[in-house]
Parts: C-alpha cells; structure tokens; sequence
C-alpha cells in the first residue's frame, strides 16, 4: 500500500494494490475509488478537502503479522 499526499491541491490518494484500475465509482463530491477489471478495490482518492476527511497530523499505519 502507498499512500501520497498533495498538499497544494489537498488531495489524498491510497494506492492499496499493483492491479490497474480498470473503473472510477465516485462515491460522493470528494471520494471516488478505483476498481479492477475483477470489481475489485485498487485506490482511494480523497481529492480536494482531504483534510475534511482525514486527520493528517495523527496518520498512523500498524502493520500486524498473522
């Protein structure tokens, strides 16, 4: 997963898989996420009021092992 922040445009977008998407669904105004050829998840974009939707300064990432 490889998240990347645009500070100038305040966007986010998170890239959760190496698959190409194949589909945007917008979700509302400000989130639309990407879709493989299968339907399956790829990305999430947060474009323009990402900032809205997620607190930056206490973005924290745990990695578990199973």
């Amino acid at each position: 997963m490889k998240i990347r922040h645009y500070p100038d445009t305040d966007s986010i977008y998170i890239d959760l898989s190496d698959r190409p998407s194949a589909e945007t669904q917008e979700i509302n105004v400000d989130v639309n996420i990407d879709l493989d050829e299968s339907g399956k998840l790829v990305g999430i974009d947060i474009h323009g009021n990402a900032s809205q939707y997620v607190d930056l300064s206490s973005f924290q990432i745990e990695t578990l092992e199973t």
